[in-house]
């Protein structure tokens, strides 16, 4: 069995107790942590050693919510300019989706994974949308998932925007994703079932939605009061505020995801907590699309499982959770929410992406082979008590060296070692997007 030693690197094991560890080396075997003990123990041959000095060795990054689509997007210049929310989605994102092949679906999210890999990511939860070309969709995106290596967890957006047959098309796409994911289990490709918005979709989807997703198991994953136009819209046609209606549907839970949770009130709040919901900050977004600021210091205060996503706006995790954290005081005050916010990264993502995996988020014998190594001298003290502030104010701004997930080496000396040509890829991509383009 492949044998890889990590040795001279500064590990920080994060986990709800991290540990900071020096003159310690860590070994990786068929895809799983080995043993992490004082390097002079380690005295055997190996089939590979990697030199971490002058780095720190970290669990690999994980992304709670994510476009991989948006990437077609990019440098597009042909919406008309939007004032509000429901505008982006008419002028921009409602008209690229519907152009989407499944080609697209797998260039689209080929290019993100190459670059989240640069940027120490090795798990990301997805959520896709190509409303006229559904079927197979999916396994587009898991193609270029597993080409990359990057741990996906994968769903459809459903909705009754295009009309009920597409909403149908959907919810079997979902269903058979979900089925064919859990019927190999391998803790790389998991599912969730995906639906849009509460205002775009009808009691009659949300209801079939509700009965498949119970039936097979599985949680949801669903845009939630990001912007107030869902409440208003939740209010007026259902008389019941947005967390209210999902909760009735049977679409909160454990394993559901309700991403953003800008506009939601105390009472959502301990819905969301009493559900054991987790809820997906996506700030850059947001702030991108003028909808407002969520309180995670709040929601968290109360006891909700709060995580980070990047909604495609960024591939970059450490980007991610500074700009939360200048939010979160520009909301409140510069004295409240800084660990908070950097538990969204350092310990809720893994809470949430291991109730899809199993053992991620943590350096420790027998969980997974995630890693990020990073270039690191640390200038001043550095141990668990004050390791957040050394993420925030120094490890975001290092380049990440070396990624490695379930035991595979993705990246070594900031080179790519993945079985794909990265310019051919890029290349293929761009032909696609400007096709896509001119017919936006």
């Amino acid at each position: 069995m492949k044998t890889i030693l990590i040795k001279n690197g500064i590990i920080v094991t994060l986990g709800e107790k991290n540990k900071v560890l020096t003159g310690h080396a860590l070994l990786i075997e068929g895809g799983l942590i080995k043993k992490i003990a004082p390097q002079k123990t380690f005295k055997g041959k190996y089939s590979k050693v990697i030199d971490a000095a002058g780095k720190l060795v970290m669990p690999g990054f994980i992304n709670a919510h994510m476009h991989f689509y948006s990437t077609f997007a990019r440098g597009l210049g042909k919406a008309e300019p939007s004032r509000n929310f429901v505008e982006i989605l008419n002028n921009l994102w409602w008209r690229l989706d519907k152009q989407l092949t499944n080609a697209d679906s797998y260039y689209s999210a080929v290019i993100p994974l190459i670059n989240a890999v640069r940027k120490g990511t090795t798990t990301i939860i997805d959520h896709h949308a190509s409303p006229f070309a559904i079927t197979g969709s999916l396994a587009a995106v898991e193609k270029a998932a597993r080409e990359t290596g990057v741990r996906s967890c994968l769903c459809y957006e459903v909705s009754d925007r295009d009309g009920k047959e597409k909403a149908k098309e959907g919810l079997d796409e979902n269903s058979a994703f979900i089925a064919a994911a859990a019927a190999r289990n391998d803790n790389m490709i998991a599912g969730l079932f995906g639906l849009h918005a509460s205002f775009t979709i009808s009691d009659e989807t949300l209801e079939e939605a509700a009965y498949r997703g119970h039936k097979l198991g599985t949680g949801f994953h669903v845009h939630t009061a990001e912007s107030q136009a869902d409440q208003l819209q939740c209010e007026s046609h259902h008389k019941l505020r947005v967390v209210e209606r999902l909760r009735d549907f049977g679409i909160l839970g454990r394993k559901s995801i309700a991403a953003h949770c800008v506009h939601v009130n105390d009472r959502e709040i301990e819905i969301l907590k009493e559900t054991e919901t987790a809820v997906v900050h996506n700030p850059q977004s947001n702030a991108n699309n003028s909808v407002g600021i969520a309180d995670i210091t709040g929601m968290t205060g109360k006891g909700v499982l709060v995580g980070l996503g990047t909604d495609a706006m960024t591939v970059n995790m450490l980007e991610e959770v500074r700009v939360a954290l200048w939010l979160q005081h520009l909301k409140r005050d510069p004295s409240q929410g800084f660990v908070e916010t950097a538990q969204t990264l350092l310990v809720n993502n893994a809470r949430i992406a291991n109730r899809y995996f199993k053992g991620l988020g943590e350096l420790k014998a027998g969980l997974a082979a995630d890693l990020a190594i990073i270039d690191y001298l640390p200038p001043t003290p550095m141990d668990a008590s004050n390791f957040y502030g050394h993420l925030i104010f120094g490890i975001s701004q290092s380049a990440v060296d070396t990624t490695i997930a379930a035991g595979k080496v993705l990246m070594e000396g900031k080179l790519l070692k993945l079985d794909l040509d990265e310019e051919e890829v890029s290349r293929k991509s761009a032909e696609l997007a400007k096709k896509l383009w001119s017919r936006f």
